[in-house]
């Protein structure tokens, strides 16, 4: 199968790369393709005749896009739009990469595929408004909401609690925000198993189980060895300029019904801990002591 991935050099680009390497991809990164460009986007397709495009570019700095709404709207949303009218007018299948932020987090449950959504900040404004242009554009679509996605390749959450423990010598952790850790290592061929269905629609496909922000790092402290207690803290503590939603947990119905499942968070957070990625983090920070 012939596969267009934009993001192709983000975190989930990566890893779609090494999952999908049986296919003949093609992974472009911001510096190959601007999806605000529409004129960009449907070159990029006219060129390699993808059978599948997966769509995992976006804006994911949920700061800036506070900062600057529209700078973000325009890639996450319109983007996403550019990206999807292209591969309707070419027959091409695309597969958009949301987000759990969707949700305010107020349902006191996993949410299902079917739940209202309402976005709190402008992160997943900008994630919900690419939702909404995807099924406007008329061709055959996948929308797979995820969260809080961590891997090898890039510095994320486990890594910086790594690095903020063994720097201060004290961490908190938010209580007050809870949802689905995600390893690249399983969504991506999770995502690429989706494709091949053809059966196009909705999914969540995230973490099984989900916990806050304090009990990740509780767990990334017991498995890299460090044990530093967690502090709790509330969202509200660290005066940020957005909200985050209290509990945006992702149930994985419909994949699951199609056989495709993602293990839970805390396995698959255990076996990224055992990556070079992180024992030569732990390694070279505790020679600087």
């Amino acid at each position: 199968m012939r596969i267009l991935v934009t993001g192709g050099q983000g975190q989930l680009g990566v890893a779609l790369q090494r999952a999908l390497s049986e296919h003949e991809v093609r992974a472009l990164g911001h510096a190959d393709l601007d999806v605000t460009s529409a004129a960009a986007v449907s070159e990029a397709i006219e060129l390699f005749h993808p059978e599948v495009v997966i769509h995992a570019a976006a804006w994911t700095d949920t700061a800036a896009a506070e900062r600057d709404p529209a700078a973000a709207l325009a890639v996450n949303g319109e983007g996403s739009g550019n990206v999807a009218r292209a591969c309707a007018a070419a027959g091409v299948p695309m597969a958009y990469v949301s987000s759990n932020e969707v949700f305010d987090g107020e349902k006191g449950a996993p949410y299902d595929e079917d739940d209202p959504t309402q976005a709190i900040n402008e992160y997943g404004r900008g994630k919900l408004a690419g939702e909404e242009a995807v099924r406007k554009a008329g061709g055959d679509f996948y929308i797979i909401r995820t969260s809080w996605l961590y891997g090898p390749g890039r510095t994320s959450f486990p890594e910086k609690i790594i690095e903020r423990a063994q720097a201060d010598g004290a961490l908190r952790g938010v209580t007050d925000e809870i949802a689905s850790p995600t390893w690249t290592g399983d969504l991506a061929p999770a995502l690429s198993t989706l494709v091949s269905t053809r059966r196009f629609g909705l999914y969540h496909l995230a973490g099984e189980g989900g916990c806050s922000r304090k009990e990740w790092a509780e767990e990334v402290m017991r498995l890299s060895g460090i044990g530093l207690p967690v502090k709790p803290a509330l969202q509200a503590d660290f005066d940020l300029p957005y909200r985050k939603p209290v509990d945006s947990t992702l149930a994985n119905h419909r994949a699951a019904a199609l056989g495709i499942t993602l293990r839970p968070w805390r396995e698959a957070l255990a076996e990224h801990m055992r990556t070079p990625q992180i024992t030569e983090l732990i390694a070279a920070r505790a020679g600087q002591r």
